[in-house]
């Protein structure tokens, strides 16, 4: 008898370990979300490797297996990755989605126009007047020193061959990573009103969500920049996950409530690194970085290439050259995954410093860790190239 009991009691463990969804996720800054949510009863596969374009990229067999595995698939949308449409659609047929551009209750920002940026007033939008019901956040100052930035170094993930994403049962050993909250849709932050919400006038509100369309007013897809549309994603992937696994609901919502948690800490130090910036004028690679320069009021004065990193041409950049000139730019960032030249060519004859920003994290090991520390790195990068 007892060993019928302990037979059954395994029997029963494994069916709730089988209930755990399979989740695929289009990027690592998502992957590391949602990885932040599973952890204790699962692992994400992730579909776009680091270093990789999410604008267009050929899936490898075992990215397209966990996709057709997927009970789930996270992405951010047709903004970012529309050529994932197709795959999504053929392979995994009776996956639900959790498209991330479409939660409501985050801020969307549009492709600014030109190649030199209209400045915006950011500073007069103080509090979260538009993040509900997270009073209870109010006393994470005991966080600080959570140094997130402990992964760089982890280099060159383009070439990921003999590590199969696809397969989830690879997984099981992940299941520990994480203490990384936020809190995005955050009513009732009376108490972090040093969290400027620099929200945008109505013309800076994207509109129209569908496609991929770089040109300007259309969706600006770098969602994930802004920490407080993470925060509000972390409720969105708790959500899903409990709907196919209720089991798990209460631990998928506390640990979105825990990354919430994390990720109120964090901006609230990125915040205080980066007020002693504002008004210092700079040049970005690509217009990757609105919502991230929206959020912390740090403001571009130009892009040397569109929010997708196509080439340049030659008139666009003797635009920028002026531009730099006519705002006595101090810094050019540049991308590890674009032509350095560029930025070589502007800072000739000039004192323009220069630092390497990255939207996508491809020199950080996905997982848990990763977005944070995505976030620390470019706050670094920012603080390195403007600080006086």
């Amino acid at each position: 008898m007892r060993r019928l009991l302990c037979t059954t009691l395994l029997f029963s463990a494994g069916l709730a370990h089988a209930e755990v969804p399979r989740v695929a996720t289009d990027i690592a800054p998502v992957h590391s979300l949602v990885s932040m949510v599973m952890q204790g009863a699962g692992s994400p596969d992730l579909i776009i490797p680091p270093g990789a374009s999410p604008h267009s990229y050929a899936m490898r067999p075992s990215e397209a297996r966990a996709v057709a595995k997927a009970d789930l698939v996270v992405w951010v949308g047709p903004s970012l990755a529309p050529w994932l449409e197709e795959p999504m659609s053929s392979l995994a047929q009776g996956a639900e989605r959790l498209t991330l551009q479409d939660v409501e209750g985050i801020r969307l920002l549009t492709n600014r126009s030109g190649v030199a940026f209209e400045a915006h007033d950011h500073g007069d939008h103080e509090g979260h007047d538009d993040h509900d019901g997270h009073d209870d956040h109010a006393e994470h100052d005991d966080h600080e020193g959570h140094d997130h930035s402990a992964h760089e170094g982890h280099g060159d993930h383009e070439d990921h061959e003999g590590h199969d994403h696809g397969a989830h049962e690879d997984h099981e050993d992940h299941d520990d990573h994480g203490d990384h909250e936020g809190h995005d849709d955050h009513k009732g932050h009376d108490d972090h009103a040093d969290h400027d919400d620099h929200d945008h006038d109505a013309h800076e509100e994207a509109d129209a969500h569908e496609g991929h369309n770089h040109a300007p007013g259309a969706l600006d897809p770098h969602i994930w920049l802004d920490p407080q549309n993470a925060m509000v994603w972390l409720d969105a992937i708790a959500a899903s996950l409990s709907a196919q696994d209720p089991e798990n609901a209460e631990l998928y919502a506390d640990n979105a409530a825990q990354a919430q948690a994390q990720l109120v800490d964090l901006q609230a130090d990125i915040q205080a690194e980066l007020t002693p910036l504002r008004g210092q004028k700079f040049v970005v690679f690509h217009d990757a970085y609105h919502y991230f320069e929206a959020r912390f009021d740090v403001e571009a004065s130009a892009a040397i290439s569109l929010s997708d990193g196509a080439a340049p041409s030659a008139a666009r950049l003797a635009e920028v050259r002026d531009v730099v000139k006519d705002t006595q730019a101090a810094c050019v960032f540049t991308e590890p995954q674009f032509n350095a030249g560029l930025v070589d060519a502007l800072q000739d004859g000039t004192a323009l410093k220069s630092a390497s920003l990255d939207p996508i994290g491809a020199a950080l090991e996905p997982g848990v860790d990763m977005y944070p520390a995505l976030l620390r790195d470019l706050a670094a990068a920012f603080t390195s190239c403007l600080a006086e």
